[in-house]
């Protein structure tokens, strides 16, 4: 037998996280116990009251069967009330708004709805992997634009024209920005739906850390003209400590919604409306339960760049979301090479920045979901 995998697989690799996290089970296996600072996965409850309502839908009867593939219309109704609260943006929940099982789901169907094998996707470096890994599985051609420090890891829009856009079809951009902690700003999303508009690429904004360590919540589609050409990813996993509930959205005009729809309702079913019913009582948290969460959180950054300071590594006040990111000493190779020191002979694993992009390579990136006291016990491992 001469059985072989497609070929599309040799374009991507296994998630990173996914084969670190193998031999972070090993090490613990062995009685390491490694402290994970590695990945931004909450690590507190959502809200009492969004528990309760998963539990009592639970316990009904009818609970329990396929749901809608666009979702609850209390759901829909509670993603645009959100959006009008918190981002100014009216959304018309019928036809402008997706409900998603998670964010990640979210960019391997719009790239599947947008991109045909042989267009281009511009991707920032250093930026999520699965905007590359999507788009290979697609056949698309990668086209990477630099994002640098010193233009506050915003895309430069004139090396952004002096590309060949003529196949480009879809641009990723991730604001506030992960890795890098910076900040949406009005400006940035004017520009970026203007050169959307200009060279008819579609602009799409995966927005999942407004909510964390940030004082100006904003939404690119709250641009004059953005829901012509923009579309939103937003998701709850980190906004709402429900990452394993795989409860997001995206919102655009209601072309681009169908599109997408139709990729999804040939790929999976509709959620568990347990959870959907929880969703709708999350996205109605009150300001004061967000300011609770980000209490911790602000605790936890200042060991997080305690940490830092104990690698000798530079870093950004400014930043904001649920990391911190800093450059590595100039003595240093590489940021994977320092990582793999770090949990080897430390037993913490950190982030390489490398796995964001080659510009990447010099970062490090700590999560912030990992409670105070696991955090000075990595800032003693590692001052040792």
């Amino acid at each position: 037998m001469n059985i072989q995998p497609a070929t599309r697989l040799n374009s991507v690799t296994e998630y990173y996280f996914s084969t670190k996290l193998k031999e972070v089970a090993k090490m613990n296996a062995e009685g390491k116990n490694v402290i994970n600072l590695g990945i931004g996965n909450p690590d507190l409850p959502p809200s009492e009251a969004t528990i309760k309502a998963l539990c009592d839908d639970a316990c009904q009867h009818s609970a329990h069967g396929y749901q809608s593939y666009v979702g609850l219309p209390e759901l829909r109704e509670g993603f645009a009330n959100w959006y009008k609260k918190w981002y100014g943006v009216s959304l018309d929940p019928t036809h402008e708004i997706q409900p998603l099982i998670g964010s990640k789901e979210g960019i391997l169907h719009i790239t599947l709805a947008f991109v045909n094998p042989g267009d281009s996707v511009l991707v920032p470096n250093p930026g999520y992997p699965t905007y590359t890994s999507a788009s290979k599985l697609c056949g698309a051609e990668i086209i990477n634009y630099d994002l640098d420090e010193n233009k506050q890891w915003q895309p430069d829009f004139d090396a952004l024209e002096r590309m060949d856009l003529s196949k480009v079809k879809l641009m990723w951009v991730n604001y506030p920005n992960m890795p890098t902690g910076a900040a949406a700003s009005e400006e940035l999303f004017k520009k970026l739906v203007a050169f959307g508009k200009k060279h008819s690429i579609v602009i799409c904004n995966d927005n999942p850390y407004s909510f964390i360590l940030n004082d100006k919540k904003l939404s690119i589609l709250s641009e004059e003209g953005a829901m012509d050409i923009c579309i939103e990813l937003n998701s709850m996993s980190k906004s709402h400590n429900m990452a394993g509930w795989r409860m997001a959205m995206l919102a655009s005009n209601a072309q681009f919604v169908e599109w997408v729809l139709k990729v999804k309702s040939n790929v999976d079913s509709g959620m568990f409306r347990p959870m959907m019913k929880g969703a709708v009582i999350a996205l109605q948290n009150l300001e004061q339960w967000h300011e609770t969460m980000n209490v911790v959180y602000a605790k936890r950054r200042v060991l997080a760049c305690k940490i830092m300071d104990a690698l000798s590594c530079r870093y950004d006040n400014s930043q904001v979301g649920m990391f911190v990111w800093a450059k590595i000493p100039d003595n240093c190779e590489d940021s994977a090479q320092l990582a793999d020191q770090i949990l080897h002979q430390k037993n913490v694993f950190i982030t390489p920045g490398i796995i964001f992009g080659d510009k990447g390579k010099r970062y490090i990136r700590i999560s912030l979901c990992c409670p105070e006291d696991m955090l000075e016990l990595a800032l003693e491992r590692i001052g040792r």
